[in-house]
Protein backbone atom coordinates (compact mmCIF):
# COMPACT_ATOMS: atom_id res chain seq x y z
CA UNK A 1 0.00 0.00 0.00
CA UNK A 2 2.83 2.34 0.78
CA UNK A 3 5.28 2.52 -2.14
CA UNK A 4 8.85 3.05 -0.94
CA UNK A 5 10.52 2.46 -4.31
CA UNK A 6 11.97 5.20 -6.49
CA UNK A 7 9.75 6.39 -9.32
CA UNK A 8 11.37 5.78 -12.69
CA UNK A 9 9.58 7.26 -15.65
CA UNK A 10 6.03 8.25 -16.38
CA UNK A 11 4.72 4.68 -16.34
CA UNK A 12 5.82 4.16 -12.76
CA UNK A 13 4.35 7.52 -11.76
CA UNK A 14 1.00 6.65 -13.32
CA UNK A 15 0.95 3.20 -11.70
CA UNK A 16 1.81 4.72 -8.34
CA UNK A 17 -1.05 7.21 -8.61
CA UNK A 18 -3.45 4.41 -9.52
CA UNK A 19 -2.34 2.35 -6.52
CA UNK A 20 -2.81 5.36 -4.27
CA UNK A 21 -6.34 5.88 -5.52
CA UNK A 22 -7.18 2.21 -5.05
CA UNK A 23 -5.81 2.20 -1.52
CA UNK A 24 -7.78 5.22 -0.28
CA UNK A 25 -10.17 3.89 2.38
CA UNK A 26 -13.87 4.29 1.71
CA UNK A 27 -14.22 6.37 4.88
CA UNK A 28 -12.22 9.13 3.21
CA UNK A 29 -15.31 9.75 1.07
CA UNK A 30 -18.47 11.48 2.32
CA UNK A 31 -19.68 9.93 5.56
CA UNK A 32 -23.09 10.09 7.23
CA UNK A 33 -23.30 12.69 9.97
CA UNK A 34 -23.20 11.32 13.50
CA UNK A 35 -24.16 13.12 16.71
CA UNK A 36 -22.71 12.25 20.10
CA UNK A 37 -24.81 10.12 22.41
CA UNK A 38 -25.47 10.56 26.12
CA UNK A 39 -22.87 7.89 26.90
CA UNK A 40 -19.94 6.84 24.72
CA UNK A 41 -19.66 3.68 22.69
CA UNK A 42 -16.31 1.89 22.72
CA UNK A 43 -15.37 0.31 19.40
CA UNK A 44 -12.60 -2.30 19.29
CA UNK A 45 -10.34 -3.23 16.37
CA UNK A 46 -8.01 -6.18 16.74
CA UNK A 47 -7.23 -9.84 16.17
CA UNK A 48 -8.14 -13.23 17.66
CA UNK A 49 -6.75 -12.37 21.10
CA UNK A 50 -9.38 -9.61 21.27
CA UNK A 51 -12.29 -11.23 19.43
CA UNK A 52 -15.68 -12.16 20.85
CA UNK A 53 -16.42 -15.90 20.48
CA UNK A 54 -19.72 -17.77 20.61
CA UNK A 55 -20.59 -20.79 22.71
CA UNK A 56 -19.34 -23.23 20.08
CA UNK A 57 -15.77 -22.04 20.72
CA UNK A 58 -15.97 -22.33 24.51
CA UNK A 59 -13.73 -21.92 26.51
CA UNK A 60 -11.82 -19.77 24.00
CA UNK A 61 -12.36 -16.05 24.55
CA UNK A 62 -10.81 -12.68 23.75
CA UNK A 63 -10.28 -9.73 26.06
CA UNK A 64 -12.65 -7.60 23.99
CA UNK A 65 -15.36 -10.12 24.85
CA UNK A 66 -14.75 -9.76 28.59
CA UNK A 67 -14.03 -6.06 29.00
CA UNK A 68 -17.69 -5.03 29.56
CA UNK A 69 -17.43 -6.82 32.94
CA UNK A 70 -15.30 -3.93 34.21
CA UNK A 71 -17.43 -1.05 32.97
CA UNK A 72 -20.72 0.55 33.88
CA UNK A 73 -23.66 -0.85 31.89
CA UNK A 74 -24.08 2.68 30.54
CA UNK A 75 -21.16 1.96 28.21
CA UNK A 76 -21.81 0.10 24.97
CA UNK A 77 -19.02 -1.99 23.47
CA UNK A 78 -18.82 -2.91 19.78
CA UNK A 79 -16.10 -5.50 19.31
CA UNK A 80 -15.07 -5.71 15.65
CA UNK A 81 -11.88 -7.69 16.33
CA UNK A 82 -11.52 -10.81 14.18
CA UNK A 83 -9.12 -13.72 14.08
CA UNK A 84 -6.13 -13.69 11.77
CA UNK A 85 -6.28 -9.98 11.00
CA UNK A 86 -3.43 -7.50 10.89
CA UNK A 87 -3.59 -3.72 10.82
CA UNK A 88 -3.44 -4.03 7.02
CA UNK A 89 -5.93 -6.81 6.33
CA UNK A 90 -8.46 -5.34 8.77
CA UNK A 91 -8.50 -2.21 6.60
CA UNK A 92 -8.37 -4.03 3.27
CA UNK A 93 -11.45 -6.06 4.20
CA UNK A 94 -13.44 -2.91 5.01
CA UNK A 95 -13.64 -3.58 8.73
CA UNK A 96 -12.23 -0.20 9.72
CA UNK A 97 -14.59 1.45 7.25
CA UNK A 98 -17.53 -0.17 9.08
CA UNK A 99 -16.33 1.28 12.38
CA UNK A 100 -15.68 4.76 11.01
CA UNK A 101 -19.15 4.92 9.49
CA UNK A 102 -20.73 4.10 12.86
CA UNK A 103 -18.46 5.92 15.31
CA UNK A 104 -19.61 9.30 16.60
CA UNK A 105 -18.24 12.24 18.59
CA UNK A 106 -17.12 11.33 22.13
CA UNK A 107 -16.87 7.62 21.29
CA UNK A 108 -13.63 5.66 21.63
CA UNK A 109 -11.69 3.27 19.41
CA UNK A 110 -9.39 0.70 21.03
CA UNK A 111 -6.76 -0.56 18.57
CA UNK A 112 -4.61 -3.66 19.15
CA UNK A 113 -2.52 -5.11 16.32
CA UNK A 114 0.96 -6.55 15.93
CA UNK A 115 0.52 -10.32 16.25
CA UNK A 116 -0.33 -10.94 12.61
CA UNK A 117 1.54 -7.93 11.25
CA UNK A 118 4.73 -9.82 12.13
CA UNK A 119 3.96 -12.84 9.93
CA UNK A 120 6.47 -12.53 7.09
CA UNK A 121 5.20 -15.73 5.47
CA UNK A 122 1.80 -14.09 4.91
CA UNK A 123 2.11 -11.12 2.55
CA UNK A 124 -1.61 -10.42 2.93
CA UNK A 125 -1.00 -9.79 6.64
CA UNK A 126 2.63 -8.78 7.03
CA UNK A 127 3.56 -5.13 7.47
CA UNK A 128 7.01 -3.62 7.74
CA UNK A 129 7.45 -1.38 10.76
CA UNK A 130 7.10 1.85 8.74
CA UNK A 131 3.96 0.49 7.08
CA UNK A 132 2.61 -0.65 10.45
CA UNK A 133 2.87 2.93 11.66
CA UNK A 134 1.18 4.22 8.52
CA UNK A 135 -1.71 1.81 8.90
CA UNK A 136 -2.13 2.81 12.54
CA UNK A 137 -2.36 6.41 11.38
CA UNK A 138 -5.44 5.48 9.35
CA UNK A 139 -7.18 4.21 12.49
CA UNK A 140 -6.09 7.25 14.49
CA UNK A 141 -7.03 9.84 11.88
CA UNK A 142 -10.24 8.03 11.01
CA UNK A 143 -11.45 8.13 14.61
CA UNK A 144 -10.32 11.70 15.20
CA UNK A 145 -11.95 12.82 11.98
CA UNK A 146 -15.28 11.69 13.42
CA UNK A 147 -14.77 13.39 16.77
CA UNK A 148 -13.89 10.13 18.54
CA UNK A 149 -10.84 9.28 20.65
CA UNK A 150 -8.42 6.56 19.51
CA UNK A 151 -6.56 4.52 22.13
CA UNK A 152 -3.65 2.34 21.04
CA UNK A 153 -3.21 -0.95 22.91
CA UNK A 154 0.20 -2.60 22.58
CA UNK A 155 -0.05 -6.29 21.56
CA UNK A 156 -0.81 -8.60 24.45
CA UNK A 157 1.96 -11.05 25.35
CA UNK A 158 1.87 -14.71 24.39
CA UNK A 159 3.00 -17.61 26.61
CA UNK A 160 6.69 -17.36 25.75
CA UNK A 161 9.20 -17.55 28.58
CA UNK A 162 12.89 -18.11 29.27
CA UNK A 163 13.33 -21.81 30.04
CA UNK A 164 16.16 -21.10 32.47
CA UNK A 165 14.66 -18.25 34.48
CA UNK A 166 10.93 -18.78 33.95
CA UNK A 167 10.58 -15.08 33.15
CA UNK A 168 8.31 -14.14 30.27
CA UNK A 169 9.57 -12.50 27.11
CA UNK A 170 8.09 -9.42 25.47
CA UNK A 171 6.17 -10.56 22.39
CA UNK A 172 6.60 -8.73 19.07
CA UNK A 173 8.91 -6.12 20.65
CA UNK A 174 9.52 -4.23 17.39
CA UNK A 175 5.79 -3.72 16.89
CA UNK A 176 5.32 -2.73 20.52
CA UNK A 177 7.99 -0.08 20.08
CA UNK A 178 6.56 1.11 16.76
CA UNK A 179 3.14 1.58 18.35
CA UNK A 180 4.67 3.56 21.21
CA UNK A 181 6.52 5.75 18.74
CA UNK A 182 3.41 6.58 16.73
CA UNK A 183 1.53 7.29 19.97
CA UNK A 184 4.22 9.77 20.95
CA UNK A 185 4.44 11.29 17.47
CA UNK A 186 0.69 11.88 17.14
CA UNK A 187 -0.08 12.42 20.84
CA UNK A 188 -2.34 9.36 21.03
CA UNK A 189 -3.48 7.71 24.24
CA UNK A 190 -1.82 4.35 24.84
CA UNK A 191 -2.46 1.36 27.09
CA UNK A 192 0.74 -0.68 27.40
CA UNK A 193 -0.86 -4.12 27.51
CA UNK A 194 2.40 -5.70 26.41
CA UNK A 195 4.07 -4.49 29.60
CA UNK A 196 1.19 -5.23 31.97
CA UNK A 197 0.44 -8.69 30.54
CA UNK A 198 4.06 -9.85 30.76
CA UNK A 199 4.28 -8.53 34.32
CA UNK A 200 1.09 -10.44 35.15
CA UNK A 201 2.41 -13.67 33.62
CA UNK A 202 5.58 -13.32 35.68
CA UNK A 203 3.50 -13.32 38.88
CA UNK A 204 1.95 -16.65 37.85
CA UNK A 205 4.97 -18.36 36.34
CA UNK A 206 5.00 -20.90 33.48
CA UNK A 207 2.68 -23.36 35.24
CA UNK A 208 0.28 -20.76 36.55
CA UNK A 209 -0.27 -19.28 33.11
CA UNK A 210 -1.80 -22.55 31.91
CA UNK A 211 -5.04 -21.28 33.49
CA UNK A 212 -4.78 -18.11 31.40
CA UNK A 213 -4.05 -19.57 27.98
CA UNK A 214 -6.08 -22.12 26.05
CA UNK A 215 -4.87 -25.36 27.60
CA UNK A 216 -7.49 -28.06 28.16
CA UNK A 217 -7.55 -31.81 28.66
CA UNK A 218 -9.30 -34.21 26.26
CA UNK A 219 -13.06 -34.47 26.70
CA UNK A 220 -13.47 -31.24 28.67
CA UNK A 221 -14.99 -29.13 25.90
CA UNK A 222 -16.96 -29.97 22.78
CA UNK A 223 -14.86 -27.59 20.66
CA UNK A 224 -11.67 -29.40 21.66
CA UNK A 225 -12.49 -33.11 22.10
CA UNK A 226 -8.80 -34.06 21.99
CA UNK A 227 -7.77 -31.20 24.23
CA UNK A 228 -5.72 -28.20 23.17
CA UNK A 229 -2.37 -26.63 24.01
CA UNK A 230 -2.44 -23.05 22.70
CA UNK A 231 0.09 -20.51 23.97
CA UNK A 232 -1.37 -17.56 22.07
CA UNK A 233 -5.09 -17.51 22.73
CA UNK A 234 -6.97 -17.29 26.01
CA UNK A 235 -9.55 -19.32 27.79
CA UNK A 236 -12.37 -17.42 29.49
CA UNK A 237 -10.53 -16.94 32.77
CA UNK A 238 -7.47 -15.59 30.97
CA UNK A 239 -9.47 -13.25 28.75
CA UNK A 240 -11.16 -11.90 31.87
CA UNK A 241 -7.80 -11.26 33.50
CA UNK A 242 -6.39 -9.53 30.41
CA UNK A 243 -9.54 -7.42 30.04
CA UNK A 244 -8.96 -6.24 33.60
CA UNK A 245 -5.46 -5.09 32.66
CA UNK A 246 -6.85 -3.10 29.73
CA UNK A 247 -9.50 -1.57 32.00
CA UNK A 248 -6.88 -0.60 34.57
CA UNK A 249 -4.85 0.96 31.77
CA UNK A 250 -7.84 3.02 30.68
CA UNK A 251 -8.52 4.07 34.26
CA UNK A 252 -4.92 5.29 34.57
CA UNK A 253 -5.33 7.50 31.50
CA UNK A 254 -7.54 9.86 33.51
CA UNK A 255 -9.95 10.49 30.64
CA UNK A 256 -13.77 10.72 30.76
CA UNK A 257 -14.08 7.02 29.88
CA UNK A 258 -12.13 6.18 33.05
CA UNK A 259 -15.08 7.30 35.18
CA UNK A 260 -17.10 4.37 33.80
CA UNK A 261 -14.58 1.74 34.98
CA UNK A 262 -16.08 -0.31 37.84
CA UNK A 263 -15.69 -3.71 39.49
CA UNK A 264 -11.94 -3.60 39.04
CA UNK A 265 -11.10 -6.18 41.72
CA UNK A 266 -9.20 -9.12 40.23
CA UNK A 267 -11.39 -12.11 39.35
CA UNK A 268 -10.72 -15.43 41.02
CA UNK A 269 -8.31 -17.68 39.18
CA UNK A 270 -9.93 -20.91 38.04
CA UNK A 271 -7.87 -24.00 38.83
Amino acid sequence: MFNKGKKKGNVVIILSLLLLLISVPVFSLKLPERKSGENPTVFIAGDSTVQTYDETSKPRAGWGQMIPNYFSPKITFENHAFRGRSSKSFINEGRLDTIIRKIKPNDYLLIQFGHNDSRKNRPDLYTTLPDFKNYLKLYINGARGRGATPILVTPVGIRDFNRDTGKFNVSFPEYVQAMKEIASELDVLLVDLSLSSVAYYDTLGPIGTLSVFLHTKPGMYKAYPKGVHDNIHFQENGALQIARLVSLGIKDLNIPLASYVTNIDPPAVEK
